[in-house]
C-alpha cells in the first residue's frame, strides 16, 4: 500500500510567486491477511454451505482454516450429500449430484482434521458469583483484547457456516460472539450462510447490549423454509422439531426499523452484502455468495442484493 502527501510550499520576491508542489510516497509493508477463518459446528454443517464459500475464496487465492466450539471435529449433515433427501419445506431434493460430489470430496480430504479449539482461543466470560468478581471480569476484558487482536491480524474475515448444528453450539455461545464482535468492531469482514447468520443477532457489546445489525440489511433462512418437525444433528440424538426460532422473525427485530431482513421467497437465491457483512439465505446460495465474499475483499464491495 503506498500514500501520497502532498505539501504546497510558495516562493518567490515582491510581486511575483511560485507553488511548488512536492509529492511525498510513504511505503507501508501494511498487507491485508490472505487467510479466512471459518466457523463450523460440532454437530453438523450442510456441507456446500462450506464447501461452495470455500471453492471461491481459495480460487482467489485465500486460504481457509477452521475452527469449532470446543475442538471436536465438524462434520456434514448426511441430507447435505444426499441426493435421494427430499426437504420438507420446499418438496424437493434441494441437495444436487454437483453438490454432494463436492461435499464428499471434500470430506474424503481430511481437511477438518486440522482445526482450532475456539474455547482455548477466546476466554470464557465470568459468572457475576465468581469470586472476586470484579478482578476475574477485568482480566476477561485484558485477554479478550488481545486473543481479538491477534484474530484480527492473522485473518482477514471470519465465515460463519449453517446447517442446523449451530442452533446447539454457536448461535448462543458466548465465545463465538467475542470472536464477531473482534471483526465487527475493526470493521472487517464477517460473512454468515443460513443458520449461521444467527449469531449476528446475539453478538452485542455486553455493556451496550446494542445489535450490531441494527440499521442494516440481511438475509437468512426465512419461515417458509423452516421445518415442522425433524430438526435433526449429529452427535446426539435429539429431534428438536422445529427449530427453537423463526430465523427471519429474530433477524427482522434485530436490524431494526431502519434496516432490513430480506427473505427473497421465490428468488432462488438471495445474497445481501452491508458491508461489513455479507449473509445468504440457504445452501442454494452457496456458490453466488462465495464469489460475493471474494469482490468484497477484493474489490471493496458494499452494497450487493438490495
Amino acid at each position: 500500500m503506498v500514500y501520497e502527501i502532498y505539501c504546497i510550499k510558495s516562493q518567490g520576491r515582491a510581486k511575483f510567486s511560485l507553488t511548488v508542489l512536492e509529492s511525498y510516497v510513504i511505503k507501508t509493508s501494511y498487507q491485508m491477511s490472505k487467510k479466512i477463518l471459518a466457523v463450523l459446528s460440532e454437530y453438523g454443517y450442510w456441507g456446500i454451505e462450506l464447501v461452495g464459500p470455500l471453492e471461491k475464496l481459495e480460487a482467489a487465492g485465500y486460504e481457509v482454516e477452521f475452527i469449532t466450539p470446543t475442538g471436536k471435529k465438524a462434520q456434514a449433515l448426511p441430507p447435505s450429500y444426499d441426493t435421494t433427501y427430499v426437504d420438507p419445506p420446499l418438496g424437493t431434493c434441494v441437495t444436487t449430484q454437483l453438490a454432494a460430489d463436492k461435499v464428499i470430496a471434500f470430506e474424503a480430504t481430511n481437511r477438518l482434521e486440522n482445526r482450532r479449539n475456539l474455547s482455548e482461543v477466546i476466554p470464557e466470560r465470568p459468572y457475576f458469583s465468581t469470586p472476586d468478581f470484579l478482578r476475574v471480569f477485568e482480566k476477561y476484558y485484558s485477554d479478550l483484547k488481545i486473543a481479538q487482536d491477534k484474530l484480527t491480524e492473522e485473518y482477514a474475515a471470519i465465515l460463519l457456516v449453517g446447517g442446523s448444528g449451530p442452533i446447539i453450539d454457536m448461535v448462543n455461545n458466548q465465545r463465538v460472539h467475542d470472536l464477531i464482535l473482534a471483526f465487527y468492531n475493526k470493521n472487517m469482514p464477517v460473512a454468515g450462510i443460513c443458520y449461521g447468520v444467527a449469531p449476528l443477532v446475539f453478538a452485542r457489546d455486553f455493556n451496550e447490549r446494542k445489535s450490531i445489525i441494527n440499521g442494516k440489511h440481511v438475509t437468512g433462512h426465512c419461515i417458509e423454509y423452516d421445518y415442522h418437525d425433524g430438526t435433526g444433528f449429529l452427535n446426539t440424538d435429539l429431534n428438536m422439531g422445529p427449530p427453537p426460532y423463526v430465523l427471519e422473525y429474530i433477524l427482522s427485530d434485530a436490524v431494526g426499523p431502519n434496516g432490513q431482513y430480506h427473505g427473497n421467497f421465490g428468488k432462488e437465491t438471495s445474497v445481501i452484502v452491508d458491508y461489513p457483512f455479507i449473509t445468504a439465505r440457504s445452501l442454494q446460495c452457496s456458490f453466488e455468495f462465495g464469489e460475493q465474499f471474494v469482490n468484497l475483499l477484493d474489490k471493496g464491495l458494499k452494497r450487493y442484493g438490495w
